[in-house]
Order: structure tokens, then sequence, then C-alpha cells
């Protein structure tokens, strides 16, 4: 444990790379096989489910430094994060007993302390996080306390951690990421299968790492808030031009917003797994159920889409599948869903990643033809013979339902995550409104003691005649560090009440808002639920009265299909 927290502590103190790469393999290389596998499934974002309440954290630990909750809280407030609150406090006070410190590797404090934890009785419970806490030093503390509550986050990539990996190990990184796809339980084995040379090791059920793509706006010119400048079509087609080449290169696809997927059909078995690396198979059985319909050694790379009758419906609907335990014939009817399959990975048994986008573009049209099934649709090629028709094409996005352009280069292969130059996306400029600062609440980390979390309101009514203002839509991200700290001392300035952690604000700050999707909500005081909301800009041009009210905001609903 003292090993993987200096670990942690030398990636939190750098923004830098390659330190961080470095940092990583010299732990692999001196840490137990055990140890190094735990980590790996850490680092990468995996974690074990909370295994203690904040609730209890919080009491225990008050108790334990023998401070009162009062203080306890004003404490919290001030750090901003329950674990490192913890750790800096003297919780060893209430139980002197300390077990000796080298006596636990990484992997028996997880599996022999943390692991067990959420099967205890609440006071043996008690009693072994107490006991933990006695024989760590702060630093170790920090990490324990972050992993007990599955709040474990730093600094790094999965792709960094297969960068240093591929450092300690005679391994490429795309077997490596291969590996380190799907379910697998960290312990020496897997370490040593996943470091091992010999790479013919393809799993039944596994994924393949996820090709991804850049944002369009990494490439081309941009604003001040790091907007496209592309409102002009023939000068924004010259740009295109000179940045990509020759629009007949490349293959435009609509980019849908739903759950991207992998189906894989191998030895007579379907998985389904999203890219979050969840295996979704049962939530989604209209999609299972194609696999009877492929040929055995076949992987497709899709976007999973809530459809009906020939027509896309709203993501919210997808949205009242996700997370269901049980999928009642109502739901299905509701929601139902197809793959909209765009690339094939694996054909035969082989992969064919390494093939050209155009010769898989046509393997995957016959694959789909020849399924029948009527839950697998090929994604469709949006055609334009120049770089100005495509812009006109993607201006269309919202009547075909989808959230921009995707631009992928014809001789490109399927890489692994983010590769500049094959892949990019070329999304459609947000829905925009203007809203009214009332409530705010402090941050959390390293923004704890600033007010960084907004909630907005707009009009019910006409603002200079009776008109109120209601809560629309809550964001903390897109100011920078300076317009943070101004946005911080008007707050404290114009402070109303305080509820809790909460303070009304006098109304008078006005904001540019953007978001990707609306739809109505009844659980919304505005009756409006907005998806992705972020700050775009301060408007210290307008005043309250200029921002938007809900009837304009309703103008931008999307004729919702019927079900």
């Amino acid at each position: 444990m003292r090993d993987f927290a200096t670990l942690y502590a030398e990636l939190d103190a750098t923004t830098k790379t390659n330190e961080k790469v470095a940092a990583i393999a010299r732990y692999l290389r001196s840490a137990p096989p055990s140890d190094a596998a735990w980590a790996i499934y850490f680092l990468i974002g995996r974690r074990p489910r909370q295994a203690v309440s904040a609730t209890s954290l919080r009491a225990w630990a008050a108790e334990a430094a023998s401070i009162g909750d009062w203080l306890f809280e004003e404490c919290y407030a001030a750090v901003g994060d329950l674990a490192e609150t913890i750790a800096l406090l003297d919780v060893r006070r209430g139980n002197p007993q300390e077990t000796p410190r080298a006596q636990r590797s990484l992997a028996e404090w997880i599996e022999g302390v943390l692991l067990p934890l959420r099967e205890m009785p609440e006071p043996d419970k008690k009693r072994a996080v107490l006991d933990a806490w006695s024989a760590l030093e702060p630093r170790e503390r920090l990490v324990w306390n972050k992993l007990i509550t599955g709040a474990f986050r730093v600094g790094v990539s999965q792709k960094l951690v297969v960068r240093a990996l591929a450092e300690v190990s005679d391994v490429d990184e795309a077997t490596l990421s291969h590996r380190l796809m799907g379910e697998w339980q960290p312990s020496a084995d897997f370490f040593a299968g996943l470091v091992a040379p010999e790479t013919a090791d393809a799993d039944l059920s596994r994924p393949y790492p996820f090709f991804l793509a850049y944002a369009l706006e990494s490439k081309l010119p941009t604003d001040a808030r790091g907007r496209l400048l592309d409102a002009d079509p023939a000068a924004f087609a010259k740009m295109l031009q000179q940045a990509l080449g020759d629009r007949r290169d490349w293959q435009a696809e609509w980019k849908w917003d739903g759950i991207r997927a992998q189906l894989i059909r191998r030895r007579g078995q379907t998985f389904l797994w999203s890219r979050g690396e969840e295996l979704v198979t049962e939530r989604f059985p209209e999609i299972a159920a194609i696999g009877v319909a492929l040929p055995d050694g076949t992987v497709l790379d899709g976007e999973i889409m809530p459809f009906k009758d020939g027509r896309i419906l709203p993501f919210s609907r997808l949205q009242t599948r996700i997370g269901r335990k049980t999928l009642t014939k109502k739901v299905l009817s509701e929601a139902p869903v197809a793959l909209f399959a765009y690339d094939v990975l694996e054909i035969g048994g082989k992969d064919v990643r390494n093939r050209p986008l155009r010769w898989r573009r046509a393997q995957l049209e016959r694959l789909v033809d020849e399924s029948g099934s009527p839950a697998l649709r090929l994604s469709p090629i949006v055609e334009a013979e120049s770089w100005e028709a495509l812009w006109r094409q993607q201006r269309r996005s919202r009547e075909c339902d989808a959230e921009g352009l995707m631009l992928k280069r014809l001789d490109s292969a399927y890489g692994v995550g983010r590769i500049v130059g094959d892949w990019w996306k070329w999304k459609i400029a947000p829905y925009t409104a203007d809203a009214v600062l009332i409530y705010a609440q402090a941050g959390h980390g390293r923004r704890a003691s600033l007010y960084t979390d907004y909630t907005f309101a707009v009009w019910d009514g006409d603002p200079r005649n009776g008109g109120r203002l209601v809560p629309f839509a809550k964001a903390y991200s897109g100011l920078t560090d300076a317009e943070i700290r101004r946005v911080d001392a008007f707050i404290r300035a114009n402070t109303l009440e305080k509820f809790g952690p909460v303070r009304t604000v006098k109304p008078q700050l006005v904001f540019e808002l953007g978001f990707e999707g609306i739809q109505r909500s009844a659980r919304h005081k505005s009756g409006i639920a907005v998806r992705f909301p972020r700050i775009l800009r301060l408007r210290e041009d307008k005043r309250i009265e200029d921002a938007d009210t809900l009837d304009a905001i309703r103008a931008l609903l999307p004729d919702e299909p019927r079900a």
C-alpha cells in the first residue's frame, strides 16, 4: 500500500505525460504481480462498488478524531473531498492498537479487507475501517479512503497505463489494450498473462478496444471559445481541403447519439459490450437476437439507438432502459432499439482491423444484407460531391436525428483509442440559451473553496410584466479560472439566503449556456430537461430582462414521434 500511495502522489503531482508513464513503469517493475494487477485495475478507472457509506465514514471519523460532527462538516466543506478530509485528521486516536504496516501488500488490503467489507455487519465494518486507519500513514489513508468510497481517480488514461506496460514487457500496445478489455479479475495469474509475449490469446467474449475520433476543432481555426469558424461555407470548405485533402478520400457518416457498442458472435454465443466495457447483452435482447443471424467469428462496431417504425426516437427513450434490471413488455414496446452498424472488426474469427475502411465497409454491407435482421441497420453514408456540399449536409444533422458528421479516411485501419489524422467528429453547434444565475454551491477537491456549481433560470412569462424566474439548468464547466474567481467574488458579495451548502444569489449575472439535447420533463420546475449543459460565456452586454423565456426554449423542442 505504501508503494501504491507513493505512485498516486507522483501521478497527482505532475501534468507531464512522460513523467506519469515513467512513474507507472517504475511501480510495475518493482511491484509483486498481484499488486501490479490491482494497480492497473484502479489506474484504468475500474473500481469495486462502494464498500462503506459516506454517512458512516463521516460519523466514524469524527468520533475517532474526537471532534464534533459540526467541526467535521466545517473541515469537509473547506477541503471539499471526504477521503482527503479523513486522511488529514488524526483518526488513530480512538483506536490506538496499530497493525504493522509492512505486513500487508496492496492485494492483501484489497482482497483481505476492502472486498469483505460489503458483507460485514455494521459493527464489524466499523472496527475494520478503524483498524485500517490506525495501520496506515496519512498518504496511505488518503488512497485507502478513496478506494473504499469508490472515488479513486487519478489523472492518467488507460492509454498511458498501456504505454507503461509496453515499456516493462515485450508486448505491443494494441495487444495490451485488447487484453485489458472486458471482464477480468486482478490476480498474479492475470498480470502474468497480460505481459506474456505470446499474443494468440483471444478471449471468447472479449471486445476490441474502440477506435475514437478527434474533434474537428483541434484541426481547424476556432474562435476564442474553441468553436469552429465555419459560418462561410466556401471559406470553410477551403480550410477542409487544405487540412484533410481531397473529399473523395473520405467517408462521411452521421454521428449518432446513442450507446457505442460491439456485437460479438463467437462459438455460437453472442455478447454485447458497451464502450464503457460493460456487458449489456441482457439489457438489449433485440440486439442480442441479431447474433444468430451472423456468421460465427463476427464482431461489429456500431451504435445502439432507440428506433421504431423506421424512425429514430429521442435519446430520452433510450434512457428509460439504462440501468433497468427488469425489461417489461411495456418498456420493450415503448423504447425498442436497433444497432446502427458502421464497422466490422472480425470476420470468420480473423481480426480485420488492419484492412482499409473501404474494404471493411464492403464486408459490413454484405453482412447486414445477409442477416435480414430488422434490428440490425447499416449506418448510411452521407453523400456529397464536395466539401462545401458536405458542409450543407452537416447543417441538416438535427433533421436526420444526428448530432453531426463523422469523417473517416477511406484507407484507414481501425486503430486503438484516439489517433490523430484518420477519424474526425464534426459536431453541430449546440443549442444555446441566455439564463440568469440564481443559486451557487462550492465545488469539490481543488475548487472546494470556490463557488463553481451554478443553477440558472429563465423567465416564465414576460419579464417586464409579471414574469418570474424558474430554474432551468445546472452547469459547472466552461469558465476560465479568472472568470471563476470573478463570479465567486460576486456570489459572496450578493448572497441573499443560505440553504445548507447552497446560496441564493441576487439575480444579476446573465450567461449563455450551451447544451446538446432538450426534452420535456415532469421532474423539473421548468418542464424542460437539457443534456450536457455547460457555460459558453458571461453575457455582460445583457440585463436579466434580456434572458430567454420558457416559450423561446420550448420552441427548440423537436417533434417527438408517437410511441
